[in-house]
């Protein structure tokens, strides 16, 4: 266990300036932001632990203490400063410590904290989805205060609020209690250009593009065809494979461990080794690789090929692909020729959860309640969560999101000029349902980042795919200590 724990740590690095589930400056600040793990790099522990990088920001005035949050971007500090300013008796200063994901250095310093305790121990924290699982149930978990320890009816809250099951599978620990929810929704759906589809499909209607994919079949089969059938007025069906990778790992019936704590390899993530290689192959996609360049250039219509459509959840139009599209408005670059449809199977990519320390002084558990049920439960008009749906956390017009209250989407406006106009919650809300969070583990973002570097090389010819297989399982057991199931 402890060799594992050593490798866990090492991974993590990720690349500041893109972004996985998280916030936008004009919802909360100018909050940095993070690329999935995939991008992972590794880092020496002895660097990922420094705080050389930190970031502090305090706000409220402080008359009944202090209460120390930890992020990785300023994010939740924003949000937690809006509550500030929104109860001026609440009487605690907040503490926010901001440490990037970038080198590793998050998880080490959080971890360094926690156990360290004092007064200068995390009150709050938060963990995304890459490693969440470590906090939530995983090797750090004692750490974690369950809500129902805050105070908080959590049963009764989260049916009030309709909170989407997979955050909820997510954010339970070991014992079922739930001792950690987010803010956001990241159930994915099918992000498509609408003048491709009618070019190829004859429409861009949603529910008829939806059809012609095979959304809410449970599998692709429908989507390969449709990719062939693009694939002959050349365009791509994505821009590479890193696009179709979350809909296949995160729609598995299992996890990359068994219950012996074996390395498995479900067939749904084993027949992404077949998708990647028809993908290069069969030319259904440009080649790139996600959170690159190209990847990027795509969105703007600057690749090899057109581009029809990502897979990804709200956060990838709002943060990705509408910054990268080459304009403002309709018009320029691909600015309002996007629209949404149901992927042809459930998954989610990305977000943040927030946990208490149980260590905390409990004279601030009742004010760290507040602030957690305001962000992740509060369903009504004054909570966070109705503000994020609707851009109006800093006053109207900011960038609408799917948030984790699905009481929330129903009365929220998800309209956006950057889908001509679409109602992105029509399909989001159920995405959000049809989601999954029982096939992860605390390894996931070690164990995603070698299995994707060894399909990539199948996909390029570099080695056959027994041999892509076998060199993934001795890796894995290399790197983490993690034997392979007979």
């Amino acid at each position: 266990m402890k060799r594992r724990l050593l490798a866990y740590l090492l991974t993590g690095a990720m690349a500041a300036g893109l972004l996985a589930g998280c916030g936008s400056g004009d919802q909360a600040g100018t909050a940095a932001t993070q690329a999935p793990a995939e991008a992972a790099t590794e880092a020496p522990a002895e660097d990922a632990a420094s705080q050389d990088t930190a970031q502090t920001e305090t706000v409220g005035t402080g008359d009944k203490g202090t209460i120390n949050l930890w992020a990785f971007t300023d994010e939740v500090p924003g949000m937690a400063a809006k509550y500030v300013e929104a109860h001026p008796d609440f009487g605690y200063k907040i503490n926010s410590t901001i440490i990037a994901t970038t080198d590793g250095a998050y998880q080490p310093a959080l971890d360094q904290a926690l156990q360290a305790g004092g007064d200068e121990q995390p009150d709050m924290y938060c963990a995304e989805a890459a490693f969440v699982l470590k906090y939530s149930k995983g090797d750090m978990a004692d750490y974690a205060m369950p809500y129902k320890d805050l105070g908080i009816d959590i049963d009764k809250e989260i049916k009030d609020a309709d909170i989407a099951q997979y955050t909820i599978d997510i954010g339970s620990n070991p014992d079922g209690e739930v001792d950690a929810l987010g803010y956001q929704a990241t159930g994915g759906a099918f992000i498509y250009r609408r003048s491709i589809a009618k070019d190829v499909f004859g429409t861009d209607d949603p529910a008829k593009v939806s059809e012609a994919i095979g959304g809410g079949s449970g599998n692709f089969d429908k989507f390969w065809e449709a990719a062939q059938k693009l694939a002959d007025k050349n365009y791509a069906i994505v821009s590479g494979d890193g696009d179709v990778w979350h809909a296949y790992e995160n729609s598995s019936d299992y996890g990359w461990l068994n219950d012996q704590g074996q390395l498995q390899i479900d067939p749904k993530r084993e027949a992404f080794l077949d998708a990647s290689k028809d993908l290069t192959d069969k030319g259904w996609s440009n080649q790139t690789q996600d959170w690159q360049d190209a990847w990027f250039a795509d969105m703007k219509d600057e690749g090899a090929k057109k581009v029809f459509g990502f897979f990804g959840p709200a956060w990838l139009i709002n943060y990705t692909i509408a910054p990268n599209c080459g304009g403002e408005k309709a018009g320029e670059g691909t600015f309002g020729d996007w629209a949404v449809c149901d992927s042809p199977v459930g998954f989610f990519w990305g977000g943040t959860w927030l946990l208490a320390n149980k260590n905390m002084d409990p004279d601030k558990v009742s004010a760290v309640k507040d602030l957690i049920e305001w962000i992740t439960l509060d369903s009504s008009e004054d909570g966070l969560q109705y503000k994020w749906a609707n851009g109006t956390l800093n006053g109207e017009g900011g960038t609408k999101d799917a948030v984790a209250s699905g009481t929330v989407m129903a009365k929220s406006d998800g309209s956006v000029d950057f889908l001509g106009g679409e109602n992105m919650f029509d399909y989001f809300v159920p995405a959000n349902q049809y989601a999954k969070g029982t096939n992860m583990t605390q390894y996931d973002e070690s164990i995603n980042t070698i299995w994707r570097d060894q399909v990539r090389a199948y996909a390029a010819g570099e080695k056959d795919r027994d041999a892509a297989i076998a060199d993934f399982k001795q890796a894995v057991n290399d790197n983490l200590g993690i034997e392979a199931a007979q």
